[in-house]
């Protein structure tokens, strides 16, 4: 399937399931990094021809990371009529919760919090617009390696590119007519104060990561398997006690 059929594939199937849920008057939500993920989410769920609130969530940001972010609200609006852009700061609410979390101090725990507190805020948006929150991991972060504590998408209502490879994710965007910058910038969490990229943290490039998933003689798979092995519980559903019948 080339990209244009993956496109239209995506955005149907998004327009197909707000269409199943009988919402009045549906709102597609949904984080704005910056990076490739959320720029194509965001441009299919424009697609749909359903109301999308794109929202750009700085936190401590790095200023060429949320300069993308603020292109790509500019270009959704150049391009869709159906969009609603925003930005909303969370600087001052995150400083709050380093504070009382002072006896908790962990670094990837606050890094991960940013994310959350995304989350929650893409939540109090769709839950006052009548909305659902969309994720943007594709599936090398979703089903490969558990690397999906993003922008936001600490918990999502649907995750539309989630079988999507990070090659499928660049090749959509150009596609789209993504702007290059975006296209072309290293793939980021944005969860840490240094900016490091998914690459440096995961210690293979996603091409490697792909390669491995799909051929178990690569010369990735080792270092593939090493990252997978410790994140499968979060790739697994949630464990559930079940109380045995009396």
């Amino acid at each position: 399937m080339n990209s244009d059929k993956k496109i239209e594939h995506i955005s149907n199937w998004i327009k197909e399931y707000i269409s199943s849920l009988n919402f009045q008057s549906p709102s597609l939500i949904i984080g704005v990094s910056g990076g490739i993920d959320s720029a194509v989410t965001s441009a299919l769920c424009c697609k749909t021809g359903f109301r999308t609130i794109a929202v750009s969530m700085p936190i401590k940001q790095n200023a060429s990371q949320h300069d993308l972010s603020l292109k790509h609200l500019d270009w959704l609006n150049a391009n869709f009529n159906n969009v609603d852009t925003m930005i909303i700061e969370l600087d001052d609410v995150f400083k709050s919760f380093e504070k009382t979390m002072t006896d908790f101090n962990n670094k990837l725990a606050f890094a991960n919090s940013r994310s959350r507190l995304r989350m929650v805020t893409l939540y109090q948006i769709a839950q006052a617009n009548n909305g659902i929150v969309v994720g943007t991991g594709n599936k090398v972060e979703d089903f490969g390696v558990g690397f999906y504590t993003k922008y936001g998408d600490g918990g999502v209502d649907i995750s539309p590119i989630a079988d999507c490879n990070k090659t499928d994710v660049w090749n959509m965007g150009k596609s789209l007519g993504v702007i290059n910058e975006i296209i072309e910038a290293a793939p980021t969490d944005g969860l840490w104060d240094d900016s490091r990229n998914d690459e440096s943290q995961l210690g293979l490039t996603y091409q490697q990561i792909e390669e491995a998933m799909n051929n178990p003689t690569s010369s990735y798979f080792e270092k593939y398997m090493k990252i997978r092995e410790p994140n499968l519980h979060k790739m697994k559903p949630i464990p559930v006690c079940i109380l045995p019948k009396d």
